[in-house]
């Protein structure tokens, strides 16, 4: 079974993916383009978001573990700049001053994350690991704007699969409906689960095909309700609502997918 991204790896590609918004940014026409995907927001609106955003994040790990809520950007902090070469510059400031923070305090450190319900631990490392997909999915978002969309980068989106799931797909709270069972399948040879009850909503990675047997800590596959599939990136991009669901191979008889996607337990 192939495992998670290390500390290192997460860090490389928050700044290979960082660099890569930078480059779109770079070559817009100009910085009032609309983005697509983010209707409300100019390409600057969005690159303030993702500036401010990494800012308050590195506050918030420098905060410590005893944090009981994300921290703003520091008072002070230099605002997102209009022109262009110094909006780059305080993009990659607003990058770095996150990754010194992760570094500084490891992966294993606990820090304040707002998914306290689901099987993601609130530790440092998982946050690094979901900075990283907020930022892969956002440099898409910047690529459109500028007509040059990427798919995202295997090792990335793969990850991105694993993390929304355990993220966002799983919760202590009940589940409301009847007992239900939904897989996700990358092209890329790589499975998930979702099994959702009235003990909330789990999910684990399913074993590779070549594998003889689950380990004990692996779900044995069994019947499902529903299951999309696609490229990791179409289901990372899907999952964020930045293509339809229906352009990848879904098969959801009892309309178990369509109620999961309604549902919005408590994080």
């Amino acid at each position: 079974m192939q495992e998670n991204l290390d500390f290192p790896d997460l860090l490389r590609l928050i700044d290979e993916r960082s660099t890569a918004f930078r480059t779109a940014v770079a070559s817009a026409p100009d910085l009032g383009v609309r983005v697509p995907t983010c209707p409300e927001w100019t390409l600057f609106d969005l690159a303030q978001h993702l500036g401010e955003g990494r800012r308050a994040w590195a506050a918030t790990i420098d905060a410590g573990p005893d944090a009981s809520a994300k921290a703003p950007a520091p008072q002070g902090d230099a605002a997102a700049p209009r022109e262009r070469e110094a909006l780059l510059g305080w993009l990659a400031e607003s990058t770095q001053l996150m990754l010194d923070a992760l570094r500084e305090a490891g992966p294993d450190r606990g820090c304040w994350a707002w998914w306290g319900n689901s099987q993601s631990p609130q530790t440092c490392g998982a946050v690094a690991r979901h900075q990283l997909h907020e930022i892969a999915v956002h440099t898409y978002d910047a690529q459109l704007a500028v007509g040059a969309p990427e798919s995202l980068p295997e090792e990335v989106a793969l990850d991105g699969v694993e993390e929304f799931i355990f993220t966002l797909c799983t919760t202590t709270e009940a589940w409301p409906y009847e007992p239900a069972v939904i897989e996700y399948h990358a092209a890329e040879g790589r499975s998930w689960r979702n099994w959702l009850s009235g003990d909330g909503a789990r999910a684990a990675r399913l074993p590779a095909p070549a594998t003889p047997a689950a380990t004990a800590t692996e779900e044995v596959p069994g019947a499902t309700d529903a299951s999309i599939e696609g490229s990791a990136s179409e289901l990372v991009l899907a999952f964020y609502g930045r293509i339809p669901l229906d352009s990848l191979k879904l098969d959801d008889s009892r309309g178990v997918f369509d109620q999961f996607v309604a549902w919005e337990p408590e994080q």
